[in-house]
Formats: structure tokens, C-alpha cells, sequence
């Protein structure tokens, strides 16, 4: 295919060398003459592992080159990456200038061509970019409507420094956001010959991807470096310590808890990470990162307490108290808490959790309920059916098939709050229906 790609920057000089690579012809696109006459020369004007032998290979074939005319680039292409930098703002919002710049170039191109044309974004950027942003630009600049003549993509990059080039060619996934079927099918044939799953999303999904992806490699970092710290002053060696934390792929380094839902809770969780910020506080040690999970947790809880308080004070059919479904364990549940605060703003509730049977409680179970919702027996309902009477709003904890059913067939409208993330719920029918994380 004839590509075209817009700032010879890293992201864009390891991606036109590698498109080049896989048999396409790429003109890349950039202001800086010094960059381009380096590329025509076949030199890189990065350093990247592996990038400068790749650049001189793909001029040499014919199959590599940069201008810095802009029109010259999308005539003589079938689609045209965007490549530019998004670097922050003095506030840390990501300055979209260049892509502002580049989207009306390349509009005012298609003017002058008679065939169609697919955008892709590859720069970094927030959610909704293209679809409010970069979308009605095009297509004033171009004359164009999307999907006649022109269509756009997200395709975002996962290239690690240094190991660019080994990256781009052996991926975890290939992600493509797209509105449009020619998008997606230009985007699935230009990187036909890599060896990788093609994920196709929405476009704001695909762009809220990248960013999910860089933070959690930071938020590993920064575990592993706190957790590193205190081990240290105790005399051992961290780096042992995380390779057999990293044996265990069913939980540790696995997709468990990675689940958007409600807050975590149980007798385990969060006393032995109040424990462990006791050790550090003794060894003087600040983990300011470990140190705040806790008050981020406890703000989930605020979260699904204002979803259900913003409809006014009506009474609250809760389905769900124990930590988690199966157990009738209610030690720092965050459904135990999400109850009181209820309850000390007035609501009137009504609770059903099929395990959870008072007379049974026994040891520090029955205590920190005791200490907790002493008056949690007069709260609980026997039934489904019954916990739905009167209520004006419906929020799930957790749910078993029977409550599911019985919220199903006794909803009438009325609002329902879904922590657990429900399928057969979030799919009915006419439900006044919201996700906490959805």
C-alpha cells in the first residue's frame, strides 16, 4: 500500500521504516528539513536499536522517503498516519496544536484528490479526540463527509524505547479503533503480514487503551520501587522477593482484579496493607503511592453512594452485603459501608444476601457487624421479591441468578445501579440502567 506519515519523530520514523519493511511504499511528512534530508539520505534521525540499518535499507530499495510538502504526500498515498508529538501542557493536558496543524493539511489535500482516503491517528490522545476534535476539523477542511471519501481510525502505538523496532514487528495486539468497515479493512491489509491478534474497538476505546497501558507499567514501577524499599530495610533482597511474586500467574500478574467493579474489602485485603504501611512508618519509610490505596478505595465507595443519593432520598433495595458473593463474610465489606453511609444520611433500605443470616454470625464476623449495623437485622429481607417492595432504587452488590430474575421481572423503570456488572441486567430492555464503572 502507498502510506503516508505525519512527523518523523520516534513513533513515526520507527513506523515508516518497519510499514516500509513489510513490502509498503512510505513518504514520511515532516517541517524540519534537517529530518527529512537525513531520511532522502538514509540516515535516521533518531537512535533506536536496529533503526539506522533499517532506514538505509528501505531508501536504498525505493521503498522509504520524507518531503515536507504535506499535499505532495497524501496525493500520493492511500492513507496517512498521524505521528506528531502530544507533549503536556503547563496544567498536564496533552497539547494537541500539531495534531490541529497536521488534520488541516491533510483536509485541505483531499480537496485536490479525487479518491478516497483513510486517516489514522497513532499520536497519543485523550478520549473523544478524534470523534470531537480531529472528525469535524477533516471534514470542513476536506469538504468530505466521513464514510464517503474519507474515513478515520485510532491506531494506537505500543513501541518501547530501545526496543522499538523488535516491538512494531512482534506486538501483544494490533488495536484499531474504527466507526467505519473501509477503515478497519485498509488498517487489517497494512498489517496483514504481522503475526498478532487485530483487536478492533470503538475509537474512543482504542484511544483510552494507550493510556490505560502506560499507567499501569508506571503503577508497577512505582509498586515494585516502594515495596522495594521497605523490604530493603529489612534485609531483603527485593528483586527475589518479586521474581516469586511474579511465579504466580493465576492472580499476580494475570488479568485477576483488573476487573472495573465495586471496592475491594474482606478481612484481608485491607489490614494487611494498613499492616504493611505500619512496617514502613516504623522504618521510616514513606510510600506515598501504597499509602493512598486505601483513601482511593474508600472514594470508589463515595462514588456508588453519590450515583444513588444524586435521584434524592428514596428507599434502597441493595442486593448484596458480604464482601463478595458465596461467603457471609461482612468484615470491612465495602457494601457494610456503602450501607451505613445510607443509613446515616436517612435512607431507608432494604437488603437481601442470601448468605448472610444474622443468627449465624459467630466471633469477629458478628462483631464488626455488631459494632458496625447493629440494627442490621431488621434490614434484611427474607426474598427478592420482598427487598424490591417500595423501593425507588435498586442497587447490586452482588447477585445470584434468583435476584437477577427477580429485578428482571420487577424493575418497572425504576433505577438500577450496578456494581457487579451484570450482563442479563445491563442488557434489559427498557431498564433505567448505569454501571459504576460502565
Amino acid at each position: 500500500m502507498k502510506i503516508s506519515i505525519f512527523g518523523m519523530g520516534y513513533v513515526g520514523v520507527v513506523s515508516g521504516a518497519c510499514l516500509a519493511k513489510l513490502g509498503h511504499h512510505v513518504v514520511g511528512v515532516d517541517v524540519i528539513p534537517g529530518k527529512v534530508d537525513l531520511i532522502n539520505s538514509g540516515r535516521s534521525p533518531i537512535v533506536e536499536t536496529g533503526i539506522n540499518e533499517l532506514v538505509a535499507e528501505l531508501v536504498a530499495a525505493g521503498r522509504l522517503e520524507a518531503t515536507t510538502e504535506a499535499a505532495k504526500a497524501v496525493h500520493a498515498s492511500d492513507l496517512s498516519f498521524i505521528s506528531v508529538g502530544t507533549p503536556s501542557r503547563r496544567n498536564g493536558a496533552s497539547a494537541l496544536d500539531g495534531i490541529d496543524t497536521v488534520v488541516d493539511q491533510i483536509g485541505h489535500a483531499l480537496k485536490q484528490k479525487n479518491t478516497s482516503h483513510v486517516v489514522v491517528v497513532r499520536s497519543t490522545v485523550p478520549p473523544g479526540t478524534i470523534e470531537e476534535r480531529v472528525a469535524p476539523a477533516i471534514c470542513r477542511s476536506s469538504g468530505r463527509t466521513l464514510g464517503q471519501g474519507i474515513d478515520l481510525c485510532s491506531n494506537p502505538e505500543f513501541l518501547r524505547e530501545g526496543s522499538a523496532v523488535r516491538d512494531f514487528g512482534a506486538p501483544a495486539f494490533t488495536l484499531v479503533g474504527s466507526t467505519g468497515e473501509t477503515g478497519f479493512d485498509v488498517i487489517r491489509e497494512v498489517y496483514r503480514p504481522i503475526n498478532a491478534p487485530l483487536i478492533r474497538t470503538d475509537i474512543r476505546t482504542a484511544e483510552a487503551i494507550k493510556y490505560l497501558c502506560n499507567i499501569f507499567h508506571a503503577v508497577k514501577i512505582g509498586f515494585a520501587n516502594e515495596v522495594g524499599s521497605l523490604l530493603k530495610s529489612f534485609g531483603i533482597d527485593a528483586r527475589e522477593a518479586m521474581r516469586v511474586f511474579c511465579e504466580d500467574r493465576s492472580l499476580n500478574i494475570s488479568p485477576a482484579y483488573l476487573r472495573p467493579g465495586f471496592a475491594f474489602g474482606g478481612s484481608c485485603l485491607p489490614k494487611d496493607l494498613r499492616a504493611f504501611l505500619s512496617l514502613a512508618q516504623a522504618q521510616d519509610i514513606e510510600l506515598p503511592f501504597i499509602g493512598n490505596l486505601l483513601a482511593s478505595n474508600d472514594r470508589h465507595i463515595e462514588r456508588a453512594f453519590d450515583m444513588i443519593a444524586r435521584g434524592g432520598r428514596r428507599k434502597v433495595a441493595l442486593f448484596g452485603l458480604a464482601f463478595k458473593p458465596g461467603t457471609d463474610d461482612l468484615r470491612e465489606s465495602p457494601l457494610v459501608m456503602l450501607a451505613e453511609r445510607l443509613i446515616g444520611k436517612g435512607f431507608d433500605l432494604a437488603i437481601f444476601d442470601r448468605h448472610v443470616e444474622v443468627a449465624r454470625l459467630v466471633g469477629s464476623n458478628r462483631e464488626f457487624i455488631d459494632r458496625e449495623i447493629p440494627h442490621i437485622e431488621r434490614l434484611l429481607r427474607p426474598t427478592p421479591e420482598a427487598t424490591l417492595e417500595g423501593a425507588g432504587v435498586i442497587v447490586i452488590g452482588h447477585a445470584g441468578p434468583a435476584e437477577t430474575a427477580a429485578i428482571a421481572a420487577d424493575h418497572n423503570g425504576r433505577p438500577i445501579i450496578d456494581l457487579q456488572g451484570v450482563k442479563d441486567i445491563e442488557r434489559l430492555e427498557g431498564a433505567n440502567y448505569e454501571g459504576i464503572c460502565w
